[in-house]
């Protein structure tokens, strides 16, 4: 396959003629791909209506390309310069020149990444229909995101310990004590207590104990909350009888509860968990009624919590149904939703929640949590989760589904027709088969080879996946040999 045939254009590829020197355009998607997920951008190439490209070539490769180098290292046309000599490479395609750019994910301290020197005017980012101009308050999200001390860790100065609920600090500390019994901080009064676990801090302003934004989130009452974060707001909804348009509801605005994060926390978690058809285990004659999947809904709860950006609009929101359970929270996923999905670094949007909640036994610092989730669901034989990234505001999006995975059942065992004959998959064909899936956007049409990068499995053993999709009918297939597209259904 050539050089060429190796690109196409989906939300992480772009093409330009660049005839005439380089487009405009080229320096909104880099700013779009540097803060987003990376891309590559293909000058000498345009595309057709209908989606195929044909090749213009470059009349003066090397001048672009110098031209290139002098434009990205000129600080008042482009903020930062993430490439390297490596990330821009020149190949002759079919008797012609074409130049290709391949553009780096920012990392959070360099973000955002902006051209023409005004930060908020200049500041793009990629979605399906390509590249759109940030708003204020996304790029404002960025610069919060940037230290590594996390927005919850700031002192709020013009407020007192007085703004914390007692009761939600009783319960705290009664909850910490009984996870882990005699503790060291056990005989502390509130205030040397809550100091230790980040709640409140020592101002050197005024030699005073104020509250931090986390402590105030945790245990604050939700109208002094507003104070400091407007646009706070949690929401569950629980719809069990269609017939009936909320089953139950919480919301932190109410008045009739505090509304903050450890009473919503357990208040949530008891009804998500109440209705699940779970059978209990028996340890000798003992009865363990908290299952893994108890266990990954607490991780997936909160994780939610300690990732939302609290200065966000639209606020938390969790539904839960008789078929699935949706966890909603502003703000984007600070390692990328492929760094999350495969686990092992941990970059919580606020630090300190996240200790709190690890002081009480719940919450997964290693970055394990939401891949232990995946593996509960797939024990479960539920659909596997799935988890959605919006932007305009950024929202995270997880759904899990409490439904089975659909199969066709010979006795016990899942089974797949082909050619008239029945065919056993295994666990991990069908776990493979889920992800192809879940990274093919709809109405998007792909190749063996694009598929078979993401997914990180040889091309051939991607072909055979993807025909045993097709047979079962999950995709449909265009074209023939070279010229074969999948698109999911």
């Amino acid at each position: 396959m050539s050089q060429f045939d190796s690109y196409r254009e989906d939300n992480r590829r772009e093409v330009k003629k660049a005839q005439g020197g380089l487009p405009t355009s080229l320096w909104e998607t880099y700013s779009a791909f540097a803060n987003c997920y990376g891309g590559v951008i293909i000058l000498g190439v345009k595309e057709n209506k209908d989606g195929s490209w044909y090749m213009t070539g470059l009349d003066n490769a090397a001048k672009l390309r110098k031209d290139f180098w002098d434009t990205i290292n000129n600080k008042n046309k482009v903020s930062a310069n993430l490439l390297t000599d490596n990330d821009v490479e020149i190949f002759e395609e079919n008797n012609g020149i074409i130049m290709v750019i391949h553009v780096p994910k920012a990392k959070r301290e360099q973000k955002p990444v902006y051209i023409n020197g005004d930060m908020f005017s200049g500041t793009f980012r990629r979605n399906w229909e390509g590249d759109y101009h940030c708003d204020r308050s996304e790029v404002l999200a960025m610069l919060r995101d940037q230290p590594e001390e996390t927005a919850d860790m700031k002192i709020l100065q013009d407020m007192t310990l007085g703004v914390l609920n007692s009761e939600t600090v009783r319960a705290y500390r009664n909850r910490h004590m009984a996870y882990r019994t005699e503790h060291v901080w056990e005989r502390l009064s509130d205030e040397e207590y809550l100091e230790r676990i980040g709640a409140v801090k020592l101002s050197y302003r005024d030699n005073t104990l104020h509250p931090t934004a986390a402590g105030l989130l945790m245990f604050g009452e939700e109208y002094k909350i507003l104070y400091e974060f407007p646009e706070y707001f949690l929401d569950y909804r629980e719809v069990l009888d269609p017939t009936i348009r909320w089953t139950d509801r919480l919301q932190s605005s109410s008045g009739d509860w505090t509304g903050n994060l450890f009473d919503f926390f357990f208040r949530v978690y008891g009804k998500l968990v109440k209705d699940l058809k779970i059978p209990f285990k028996l340890e000798g004659i003992t009865r363990i009624d908290d299952t893994p999947v108890h266990k990954a809904l607490r991780e997936a709860l909160a994780n939610c919590l300690v990732n939302t950006d609290f200065y966000f609009p639209r606020g938390i929101v969790i539904r839960k149904d008789a078929e699935s359970i949706v966890m909603e929270n502003p703000g984007s996923i600070r390692t990328g939703k492929a760094q999350m999905l495969k686990g092992g670094i941990s970059d919580p949007r606020n630090k300190a929640l996240m200790k709190m909640f690890n002081l009480i036994g719940i919450g997964e610092r290693a970055g394990s949590g939401v891949p232990d989730i995946y593996s509960v669901w797939e024990q479960q034989g539920w659909k596997q989760p799935e988890v959605i990234e919006e932007y305009g505001p950024d929202r995270t999006i997880l759904k899990l589904s409490l439904i089975k995975k659909v199969a066709i059942k010979n006795g016990d065992k899942k089974v797949a027709i082909k050619n008239g004959d029945k065919k056993k998959l295994t666990k991990r064909t069908e776990q493979q088969l889920e992800y192809i899936l879940e990274h093919m956007a709809p109405n998007q049409e792909y190749k063996t080879s694009e598929l078979s990068e993401v997914i990180g499995l040889k091309e051939s053993r991607t072909r055979m996946l993807l025909n045993e999709l097709a047979t079962s009918g999950r995709i449909v297939v265009s074209g023939k040999n070279k010229g074969r597209r999948y698109k999911r259904i």
